[in-house]
Order: C-alpha cells, then structure tokens, then sequence
C-alpha cells in the first residue's frame, strides 16, 4: 500500500483523472481533428525548459471534457458507472469528488489543455479549518493529499478507527479487498454516520442522450397530479397533521386563534396572489393627464404664433429660436406620452411562503420548491472597484433570505488578477462567521461594512441575550478580514518577489553550470505567483505572453461548493466564534469565473463576460433565473429575492422576461448637487413603463428568466390572435415545423407512421440547427430545457394550463464532478461563441455601450413583459460618483450608447409589431434625447445673442405671448406637483433633475452625439475608462470627492456659456443704463431669458469652485478666451457704438 502511494505521487496528474475521465480521454484520442487540435499545445506560457515546465505544472490534471468533438461511447461510460459503484462507497466517494472540485482551481482554453491544479491554499493565512482552504493530509506513507472533509469542514474517516485518508488511497483501498490501512478492518458499507447511497456515483461523466426521444429538447417530462396517493391521508383521524388531513383542529389549536371548528377556505388560500397591481388615485392620475393635453395644446398654440409673428430685425435669431422650441416641444412629447400609465406594484411574501416552504403532507421534510438562483457580479480591475467593497457585495449575497441550495453566486472577474482571487478565498472564510451570524440575528442589511458603519443602537429589535456578546466578537472578526484583504496586495507583491528571486538565482546557476557567459541576459519572467508556490494561470503584475489582462487563460475555481438539501445545525463548542446550535451553517455556493482572453478575439466588454458566466452556470447550476449585480451594488434587503421571484410565480408570470430592481446610492451629498440619486427616472419613469409592457433594463439589480436570454418566444404573446403553444414552438424553426404540421393534418389520408417519420426527421433537423444558435456544447443544450420546466409558475389550481406540478423542484441538486468544471470552462473559451448567435441574438446583445438598454429592447421587442419592482426596504444599494468630472464621464457614456442605439437596428422606431406603441415611443426616445444637447446649446447662447445685439426672440413683447409662456409655465409646474405625488419624490430632487439636464445636455450629450457620428460615418470605435468605486476606507471626510476638480473638456460649454451670458448681461445693462433711448423690455426679457440658464448651470459653478472656491487656472485661460473671442465677434459684426451717448462707448 504505501509503495502505490510513493508510485501515486510520483504520477498524481494521471492517477488523478484515471477513474473518471479514462474513458474520455481514449475517445478524444481516437479523433484525430476536432477537439484535439484546438488541445495541440500543452502550455499555455513559454517558460526555460522541460524542467521548469514541470515543476510548475506537476500538480495538474489534463482533463479533456466532453465536447461535439468529442463524445464518449454510451457503454463504455456505463461499464466504467458499474466498475466504480462494485468497489467505491458512494457517499465518500461524492464528498470526495465535491472536496476536489472546491478544492482545486480549473485553467484551460483556446489552444491549451483543460488543467485542475489541487491547491494547498489559497491565500498567505489561509485557515486549515475552512473546508475549501486547508485541511489535514493523507496518513499513508508517501502521500501528501488532503484527507476527505465534511459539509461542516470536518474530516471524514471511513473507519472506526479513525484513520486519516485522502480520496485516491480510499478508492485504492477499496480496489486492494475494502480493507482499512490502519486498523486492518473492512470498511462498513452501511454506516450510519457514512449515510451509505449507492444510487449514484459522481465520478462518471454526465449521461449524453443517445435515443431521439431523449435528445428532443422540446419534450419535458413532468409530474401528473395523480401520483400523489391522497388516500392515506384522507383517512387519517388519529394524527394532527395541520389543515392536510380530514379532520378539522379544534379551537384555538393553530397560532391561538379561535376557530370554532369552521372549515378552512381552501380555494381562497390556493388562488391567493402573489403580487397585486396598485393604480395610481383617479384623483391624482386624471387630473395630471389632463395637464399634459392642456400644455400640449399650448406649445402648438404658441408654436403656430411663433411662426406666424417673426421678428424682421432679427430674422436669424427668431429663426435659431423657433427651430429649438419645436424640437423641444417634440422631445417634451416624447419624454411624456410613456408616463400616462404609472402603477405600483406589491408583492405578499407570506402566501410566497406558505406555497413553496411551509412543510404539509406532500412535503413532510419541509422542502423549499423555489425555483434554483443564480446570482451574477462582474468586477474588472482591482484597482478601481477595491476587492473589499466586492467582498462585502458577496456576503450580502450569500447572507440573502433564500433556500441555500437554491443559490449559487458567481463571480466574474474579467481582469483575471489574483489579487480578485485571493479576496475571495478570504471572503469564503469570513462567510462561515458572517452568515450564521446573520440569519440567528435576523441582521440588516447584511453587507457587513454598512452594518458595523450604521448608525443608531445597533441593539434594537433584538430580543436574544447573546447578542451584544455575538456581534462584538464577529465586528472583531471582521476588522481582521478588513485588515487581510487591504493587506493582500502586499503580500501578493512580496510573495512575488521572493519566488522571481528564487527563479533568477536558478537560472544564474544553470547559466554558470552551462558555461555560459554571466554577462548574458536571464530570460525569467516576473511572474505573479500563488500562496501554494505556483503560477497564477490569470494576468500578472508585468504582463507577458498569455499572462496579461487581455490574453489569459480561463479559470473556475469553486471556493464555496454546492450545499446538501438538508439543513446543517452548529454547535456550541469551544471552537465556535458564535453558539450556532439552532443556526443552518450551510453556504450557498460561490464561484470565481475568469473567462479567456486573447489577443485576435473581441471579449465585448461586459456583455461578453455575462454571456460567459450564463453559459458556465447553465452547466455548473442551471438556475431558471439569473439576477445581475455591479460589484458596488450590494443586497440591502434580504427579502430581495423573494420579493422579485414572486412575481416570476405568480400567474401570469410565464411571460415576465425580467424584474428590475430601482437602483438606490449610499454616499451622496446631502443636497444631491448632480442628480446622482436619479430618482425621476427610477421613480418616475419605470413607475410609468411599468404600466406598459416594463421597465427598461438598467444595467444591475434585475433579475432574469433565462430562457428569455436564450432568445425564446414567451408561452403566449398576443399577435394578430396568434399564441405560441408550448416551449417546443421555441426553437429554431419552430414557426416554420407548426406551419408543416398544419399541411399534413390537413391531409387525413397519409398513414400515421409516415407522419411521425416525418415530425422525427424535423426534430433532428431543429437538433442539428441548435449548435449554430447555442455553440456545440451538449451539456449546454440539453440544460435548456430543465431551466424552462422549472422557470414555469406552480399548476396549483385547474385554470392555469401553463404550468409545473408542485413539488417538483424539492429534488436534490446534482453535484458538481471534474468532468462538469471543464465543460464550464470549454464554453468560456474565446473561440466558443465563434458561428454562433451568442451577442447577436442570444444573452447580452454586443455592439453598444449601453448593452444593458439593448437586451431588454430585443426581449420587449419578441414579445416578453417587465414588471418593476419596488420594494418597502429598499432592494441593493450602490455607489455613484459624486465628483463632477465621474459624473459627466459617466453620462457621456450613457448618452453615446443611446446614439449608438439609435443609427442601429435597435431603434425603437423599428420595433416588432408584438411591442406596445407608447413602449415602442420610450425606446425611440432614449435613442433621440441626445441630440436635444445641440438645440439646448443653441438655445442656451440665445439670450447672450440678444443682450449682445439688442434684439429679443420675438420683436415687441406682445400680450399673447406672454400668456402663452404664463400657460406654459403654470401647466409645467402643476405637472411636476403632480408628479412628484405620484412618483413619490420631492420637488428638490425634482428641480435637480433639472437643473442637470442642461448640465448634461451642454456637455457630455453633445460630446455623445460628435462620438456618435465619427463611429457611424467614419468607423471609428469609442472606448471608455471604468468608473472609479471609493472603498470609503481611511477617509476622514465622507464627500472629499465632491470637492475635487480634475479637468476635462467636457467642461468647456457650460463654462463657456456661463461666461458669456454673464458678460451679456453686464454690456446690455451698461448700454441701456448710457443708451439716449433705452429699450428696458428687451433688457428685461434678455435678463429673464439668461438668468433662466444660469440658474440651472448653477450646481456646475458650483462644482467648478471646489472646497475653497479656487478654480484652476486652465479653466479660467480657457473660459476667459472663448468669452472675450464670443464678444469681439459680436461686437465687430454688429457695433452698437452709434446708439450710446458720448458718454459711453464699447
């Protein structure tokens, strides 16, 4: 036994993938091209020699997944399932095969091998306690292994004797006769504490399909009503089961509550919603439509008056301003029109939980039937999102009010940097104090940073005596965490240095040992190295070849594995930080995805790593639905998630694509100086679209159905009184496969077996036509259909058609195996989505900035419905920029997109029939807004043009027009009140808004709408920075970057204009002040008209000024220049010296 051990270390890489992948591996030898060549080169990095090469890579497992490539042969898999269950306990060997896939990292990609390296540990202070980061070794003799662990972390020995043994030495025990190496026992096939199963074995590789029937995608098997047997509870008398059984309680038997013995209501409870629709008061509603008819018909009165009384001494400036004031008043109408129909909406999470947790007689154990979750956060470079503020957004994530088997986080990481890596590892660590402390608690929020910073009397609320004493030691736990994550870029550094020396004093001995001369250059990389002395296969520190943050290999690492269906109590050992013995322990399971990049490959941003992560999930944990968060964005309310899947569950529901989420901001300035809070849009606007067919998508804080990614139809869409039947109709060609059905039920006289010949050579022609849509992945495809069975709403009750049996998701969740990590990391590969429709049509749309507002027009556009969902609590809570230069990078960023937007497919002008008009108006209006910042400049340089030359929009300030602006300006403001009543907003937040649209609209909008051009005219691509996240650590003051100026040209037209509108004023007062005949009215409208604009520049001015209202220098040159140069020009056009007395000249 312990010369197989020494001979197994010898060779671990392939005693490692022998039981499992020895079959795939002969077949994807046997095929010569296919997936083999694109596995040609067996490095992904050049290092100095052979030798090099294997140290480095010793410890790795060549795994080759199943691909369309390469399959493995049905019986060959099925011997080698029958070959594993005679000799292996399947219960060890699942824990073994789990503490594998957790406990080891997963590289591969375009022109690599697939490689599993088993890590020692993850970080520097890695806790040998912690389930995934350390643990006890192999007690054989020349193994080195880590001993099988427990869901607790625990070390699990098959044996009575406690004999400590790792995966590989067990499995070769069992071979050698199931003899314990330390005590000489046979192993108990039937232990209780072993909880022996043989119905599985999770080291076989998952079953293809081999017959048609099963390879139809578009047949689900699903439960019947009549399986469940009703009889043996009909006739219960003697048990008190609840309300499942016949018998009725007697008084005050449930909850105290006197009964009297009435009979339940069992169709209400059954058919009890939900979620419900709130309309908006007749009262508020009614009178706010009227308003806007009313305004309406007076722009078109007082354009029509515009029109026909123009002004003949200045024809040019009533021409710049009627023009303006008609693009104006048709982006008003725009704007308005969608807000016609605002609704809110509520959700009833008791009868949520009542349906799909509470235990009864079809559920004894208690069982959650929610649908699975996949939970997406995407981060790109450390330095600008800090990997504390993403740590505290995966806690919060992990800590969420929802079943822990049904949850799974992932982590995109598209910098590839370790340093991402590694505040993970410790973030998994921390979860195991945080979370149980959390849910005994009842804490919120639960992204531990807001809760140790919030103020109040943290003990409120709380009724458990321990408390004080529970929170004090995880608030001193936590401050170590904060101290080992702001540490790890450091610890990285000096750990880097020391093996880069270590390497370079290596090769300076081969160099002497060679003969060559010392003069000569070494070829070492400075490479980025791991805590276990490994290569870190993702970007280093100083790129290199395939090393670099653009040209890496993929990686998956499962830090937190999947949990067991049943609840996993603690204890109140010595050990234990906190009691937990009335606590589930248990850990949703989190993921780290860093998706491969190279250099010839376009990795589309954001949209490519989210079409990365929904592909590697629908592998890993295919959950029906999808929720999406910024790395900033934490969950705030941990009800979150329920509050949403309500309305997925509810009836109707089947057509709901997506729930988003408003979008909330924590560290902004009190008074809100640049509308970061936005609360017109997400509390007006989406309020408004909710009411048609949804809300927009916005980015983050939505949560998806995913068959809506996959481009489906919805079960029912209403067209021309067309419904598309069934989730076979689907599918590609599904239009054209009903349309040949209706052909040959039409002809009664073809025998029955000719046609079913005919419905199979279309299924597989529809199968053949999948690959090109979804990539070549079969483990992808045939995820498709589990995720749009347990998408589907509960069939509760007769009248809902389209729906699942209850109960049917109380099954437990497969585990994951090697063979499943490299198929994940197969479709994160660059070259996956090549000849597919991933981006085109399938997952986030590539080819705009704003990727976000694309996706949910093409869902809206086949069909689908949104629901907005605003919460009492508010749902995720983020970070904004305050600063002004962030502010307007980030609206140039917005507006670019909507101008890419608009020169493309996606204009909401050229929508689908299945969109709602006032729908299809909202989405052309976010394609058009930007170029409402070239009238707005030019209609904000108009009252400067008239104090200048004296003259005014209309020639004499005639009563009608004074009216006419006076209906204009009360009908706008009692809309505003109005709004704001229903929009639940203040006026303040109102007037910011405001005020920022002619910020934004003289700035980055009329930046976007330049970008914008040159990108369709000229084929010129627009690139943008990320936004800075403040990690708000070490700060003494909260809004420092409030305060701070930093240059960018962005800030030239309103500065420009706020400049010459103030030299406007002041040579229009002096010259009427000195005038021999003064013209007071065109003053006072030229004044009104410029103070106007300058009111609404004012938070800009203010911005520019900073803490001690000092502006740069470069500011003043250029402010100064561009307003002296505006009025030397107006003054040599038009000189207005003959109209001032001698007393005054210009």
């Amino acid at each position: 036994m312990a010369s197989s051990a020494h001979a197994r270390r010898e060779d671990r890489s392939l005693r490692r993938s022998h039981s499992s992948l020895h079959e795939n591996f002969r077949s994807s030898s046997a095929t010569g091209d296919g997936y083999a060549r694109r596995i040609g080169r067996v490095d992904s990095s050049d290092h100095d020699g052979a030798s090099e090469v294997s140290s480095i890579h010793g410890g790795y497992t060549v795994i080759i997944p199943p691909t369309p490539d390469n399959q493995p042969m049905l019986d060959s898999r099925r011997g080698s399932i029958e070959s594993t269950s005679e000799f292996m306990d399947s219960s060890i060997s699942m824990r073994a095969e789990q503490e594998m896939v957790s406990s080891s990292i997963f590289t591969g990609g375009y022109n690599s091998m697939i490689r599993s390296h088993m890590l020692d540990k993850m970080t520097d202070g890695a806790d040998e306690d912690h389930p995934q980061l350390g643990g006890g070794t192999c007690r054989m003799k020349g193994c080195d292994e880590k001993v099988i662990r427990g869901e607790r972390g625990e070390e699990l020995s098959p044996c009575e004797c406690n004999f400590k043994i790792c995966r590989d030495c067990y499995m070769d025990a069992y071979k050698a006769g199931g003899r314990c190496p330390g005590c000489k026992e046979p192993y108990k096939e039937n232990d209780d504490d072993i909880g022996v199963s043989l119905a599985s074995a999770t080291l076989s590789l998952p079953q293809a399909p081999d017959a048609r029937a099963e390879r139809r995608l578009s047949l689900v098997k699903t439960k019947k009503y009549s399986e469940f047997d009703h009889a043996n509870w009909l006739y219960e008398t003697k048990g008190t089961y609840g309300f499942g059984n016949a018998v009725w309680p007697k008084e005050n038997d449930y909850s105290g509550v006197k009964s009297g013995g009435d009979v339940p209501d069992f169709k209400d409870r059954a058919r009890r919603p939900l979620t419900r629709k709130i309309k908006v008061p007749a009262a508020i509603l009614s009178p706010y439509r009227l308003l806007v008819v009313v305004r309406f018909a007076a722009l078109v009165l007082f354009l029509t008056w515009r029109v026909a009384h123009p002004n003949t001494d200045a024809i040019w400036l009533w021409g710049m301003s009627v023009v303006c004031e008609i693009w104006f008043t048709f982006s008003w109408v725009l704007d308005q029109l969608p807000k016609m129909c605002p609704v809110n909406r509520a959700t009833d999470l008791p009868v949520l939980k009542e349906k799909f947790d509470e235990a009864g007689p079809d559920n004894p154990e208690g069982r959650s039937d929610l649908p699975g979750m996949d939970i997406f956060v995407s981060t790109a470079d450390p330095e600008k999102e800090p990997p504390l503020v993403t740590a505290n957004t995966i806690l919060s994530i992990l800590a969420a009010d929802y079943p822990v088997e049904k949850l799974a986080c992932y982590l995109s990481d598209d910098g590839g940097a370790l340093l991402t890596f590694e505040a993970m590892a410790e973030a998994a660590s921390f979860a195991q104090v945080w979370i149980p402390f959390c849910r005994k608690h009842a804490i919120e929020p639960r992204n531990p940073d807001s809760y140790f910073n919030m103020k109040g009397d943290p003990t409120k609320n709380q009724m458990r005596q321990d408390f004080v004493r529970d929170r004090r030691r995880v608030k001193r736990e936590y401050d170590e965490f904060k101290v080992r994550i702001n540490g790890l870029p450091e610890s990285i550094r000096r750990r880097s240095d020391a093996y880069n020396a270590h390497e370079e004093i290596k090769a300076k001995r081969q160099q002497i040992e060679a003969g060559l001369e010392p003069i000569e250059p070494l070829n070492v990389s400075k490479a980025t190295w791991m805590a276990d002395g490994t290569y870190w296969p993702g970007a280093w520190s100083t790129p290199t070849v395939d090393q670099g943050r653009g040209d890496h290999a993929g990686i998956i690492q499962v830090m937190l594995a999947p949990p067991s269906s049943e609840p996993l109590f603690g204890n109140s050992g010595d050990d234990n930080l906190i009691d937990t013995t009335e606590v589930d322990i248990r850990l949703p399971m989190l993921v780290y995805v860093s998706r491969e990049k190279r250099p010839n490959y376009d990795h589309n941003k954001k949209a490519g790593a989210m079409n990365a992560l929904v592909r590697a999930s629908a592998i890993m944990s295919n959950g029906p639905f999808i929720l999406n968060l910024d790395c900033d964005h934490y969950v705030y309310n941990s009800m979150a998630f329920r509050e949403g899947i309500c309305f997925m569950m509810d009836r109707g529901g089947e057509n709901i694509a997506y729930v988003q989420f408003p979008q909330r901001f924590e560290g902004i300035d009190p008074s809100d100086r640049y509308a970061n809070h936005n609360t017109v849009f997400f509390d007006g606007n989406m309020r408004a679209l909710d009411g048609l067919q949804g809300p927009m998508y916005v980015g983050t804080g939505c949560m998806f159905r995913r068959i809506a990614l996959y481009a489906f139809d919805p079960p029912r869409y209403k067209e021309h009184g067309g419904i598309c039947a069934g989730f076979c109709c689907c599918w590609c060609c599904g239009n054209e496969r009903r349309r040949r059905k209706q052909v040959h039920s039409k002809d009664a006289k073809k025998p029955e077996l000719e046609s079913a010949s005919i419905n199979g050579e279309e299924e597989d022609a529809e199968m053949q036509l999948l690959p090109k849509k979804y990539g070549g992945s079969t483990a992808l495809l045939t995820s498709i259909p589990r995720a749009e069975f347990q998408g589907r709403p509960v069939a509760d009750h007769p009248g809902l058609k389209y729906g699942r049996p209850p109960g049917a998701l109380r099954e437990r969740r497969d585990n994951l195996n090697t063979a499943v990590i490299a198929e994940a990391i197969s479709v994160i590969s660059c070259w996956y989505e090549d000849k597919s429709e991933w981006g085109r049509s399938v997952g986030w749309i590539y080819g705009s900035v704003t990727e976000d507002v694309v996706t949910g027009f093409r869902m809206h556009d086949r069909g689908w419905r949104s629901v907005y969902c605003v919460t009492k609590r508010d749902a995720f809570r983020g970070t904004a920029p305050i600063n002004l230069t962030d502010r307007l990078q980030q609206v140039l960023r917005w507006a670019t997109g909507s101008v890419e937007i608009f020169f493309s497919r996606n204009n909401g002008l050229l929508a689908s029939t299945r969109m709602k008009i006032l729908q299809r108006v909202a989405y052309a209006n976010v394609g058009i807004y930007p170029f409402t910042s070239v009238f707005l400049l030019v209609y904000c340089f108009l009252p400067a043009l008239s104090l200048f030359t004296d003259q005014f929009i209309v020639q004499t300030l005639d009563i009608l027009f004074l009216v006419y602006l006076l209906v204009i300006t009360l009908t706008l403001c009692m809309l505003a009140l109005l709004e704001v009543k229903w929009a639940g907003i203040t006026l303040e937040e109102w007037w910011r808004n405001e005020q920022f649209w002619v910020i934004g609209g003289t700035s980055a909008h009329l930046v976007a709408v330049l970008q914008g051009l040159l990108k369709v005219v000229a084929g010129v691509d627009i690139s943008f920075t990320l936004t800075s996240k403040s990690g708000a650590e070490g700060e003494s003051d909260e809004f420092a970057e409030l305060y701070v100026v930093k240059w960018t040209s962005l800030m030239i037209p309103p500065l420009t204009i706020v400049m010459v509108n103030m030299i406007a004023i002041a040579v229009a007062l002096a010259r009427t002040v000195y005038s021999s005949n003064p013209s007071w009215s065109k003053l006072l409208g030229g004044v009104f008209f410029s103070l106007w604009v300058l009111m609404h520049l004012y938070p800009f001015a203010k911005g520019l000024m900073g803490r001690r209202g000092k502006l740069p220098t470069i500011i003043w040159v250029w402010a100064g220049l561009i307003s002296i140069t505006i009025s030397l020009l107006w003054v040599a056009i038009s000189n207005p010296a003959n109209q001032f007395s001698s007393g005054f000249t210009l």
